[in-house]
């Protein structure tokens, strides 16, 4: 975190329309229902980086950063302390394992240059090992990805999952991951962004 030079009344995000990380922040402000303002940067191709959340002087990057900076600023249930440690090892799956279904949306969307095929394969790993995941965590009466409700963990992986039909995955072969986001978007206040619907 670095200082920024002078106030500012709202919340600031440096925003992109189509990143899946800005996207994150996007919705858990939504769902916390806290008031920002958003400035659209281009990030496209790499141009910028996005997400970046202002609030006054503090200056945060990176998605599973600042979603944990907004939960412990304005709804602490959406990181109970009883399973922050747990809720960190999902940010980093958010962050790294993920990551290929995000690059491969890159590839197909925005046209950036990658290896398609091996970013689908890596993709479909993590997207396996988060079925089993929710599988049994659904054998043991639970919904969401830690805890008994919704907590940042599943806002920070949400994205990736909602959007993996862009890069031509689908969540057919997923049973368990397709009924968590549907909870996901019930929530309320739940926002879609292009390519995630409202509605479901």
């Amino acid at each position: 975190m670095a200082p920024r030079r002078g106030p500012i009344a709202l919340l600031e995000l440096h925003d992109y329309v189509l990143s899946p990380e800005a996207y994150a922040v996007r919705l858990m402000l939504a769902l916390l229902d806290v008031p920002y303002a958003a400035l659209a940067v281009d990030a496209y191709p790499g141009n910028a980086e996005v997400p970046v959340l202002f609030d006054g002087e503090t200056e945060l990057r990176d998605a599973g950063l600042i979603l944990t900076y907004l939960a412990r600023a304005h709804a602490p249930d959406w990181l109970p302390p009883d399973h922050a440690a747990d809720i960190s090892q999902w940010l980093a799956f958010a962050a790294l394992e993920l990551s290929a279904l995000n690059a491969a949306r890159r590839v197909t969307v925005l046209g950036r240059p990658g290896d398609l095929d091996a970013l689908r394969t890596k993709g479909r790993a993590a997207l396996r090992r988060l079925d089993d995941h929710l599988t049994m965590r659904g054998f043991d009466g639970y919904n969401f990805i830690v805890g008994e409700r919704a907590s940042i963990a599943d806002i920070a992986i949400f994205p990736a999952v909602a959007l993996n039909h862009d890069c031509g995955i689908g969540l057919e072969d997923y049973p368990a991951l397709n009924l968590w986001q549907r909870r996901i978007r019930a929530l309320p206040r739940f926002i879609g962004m292009p390519g995630i619907p409202d509605y479901f």
